[in-house]
């Protein structure tokens, strides 16, 4: 039974079938548990019910004091939402994101001379970072075309970079800056690898000023093509944060 302190069944029946997030709390104010629904006043419902509950289950409800409900657009925001408010509380009920696999990710790899970008969906079993989870496919393309044109970090497959032996496509519509033959050091492709890094987590004011001092400084040293090309990537930047 859940906390005599809440009323479960007055809850209910002020909620809606909208999708959305729910956050349980103790009395203590002490966030329980975090989760994500479709129909939100049929799941919060089934955590209710008198017959079926998990041992697990029954001990979270007995424990709640008080729910609070973010409504959101569509079940796709709800996830995303849901699993920043998980990474931000760490709630003690959760467990690992039950729809995490179902959804696609920005992967990139570490450990390497010239780490690759790629989308990602499934279990995340190689070394590396992975970015979202992000509502669809398409948004996943968007940001690697993005990230391609403006960083030009490679994307290509590991078995294919290192088969080749001049630069493919990519390099000669200047998408890639040719990292399978080194045409760039590992210390410059790292400086993108970090640019890039910093897109996906979100940190535009840091990076802005990364390119801007980094553009600043090739100036200074005439070496005004590398400064061109920080110009482009600080202009597509705020193209991006515009929009």
């Amino acid at each position: 039974m859940a906390d005599t302190q809440f009323n479960s069944k007055q809850f209910l029946a002020d909620q809606t079938q909208a999708p959305g997030v729910y956050q349980m709390f103790d009395a203590k104010g002490d966030i329980l548990y975090v989760g994500k629904a479709k129909n939100l006043k049929k799941r919060l419902a089934s955590y209710f019910r008198n017959t079926g509950l998990s041992p697990k289950t029954q001990a979270l409800v007995s424990r709640i004091a008080r729910i609070e409900v973010t409504i959101t657009s569509s079940e796709s925001e709800a996830l995303i939402l849901e699993q920043n408010l998980i990474k931000a509380n760490r709630p003690p009920y959760n467990i690992l994101l039950r729809d995490d696999k179902s959804y696609p990710y920005v992967f990139a790899s570490s450990g390497e001379p010239y780490p690759r970008l790629a989308l990602h969906r499934g279990a995340k079993k190689k070394r590396g970072d992975y970015f979202g989870p992000y509502p669809n496919v398409s948004a996943v393309r968007d940001s690697l075309n993005f990230l391609q044109k403006t960083f030009k970090v490679r994307q290509c497959e590991d078995s294919v970079f290192r088969n080749r032996s001049r630069p493919c496509l990519q390099y000669q519509i200047d998408r890639c800056t040719g990292p399978c033959v080194e045409l760039i050091s590992p210390d410059d492709y790292a400086k993108d690898v970090h640019h890039t890094r910093l897109f996906l987590q979100g940190k535009n004011q840091q990076l802005l000023k990364e390119l801007a001092d980094d553009m600043e400084s090739a100036s200074a040293a005439l070496e005004f093509e590398r400064a061109a090309q920080l110009r482009d990537q600080i202009a597509a930047l705020r193209q991006v944060q515009a929009q």
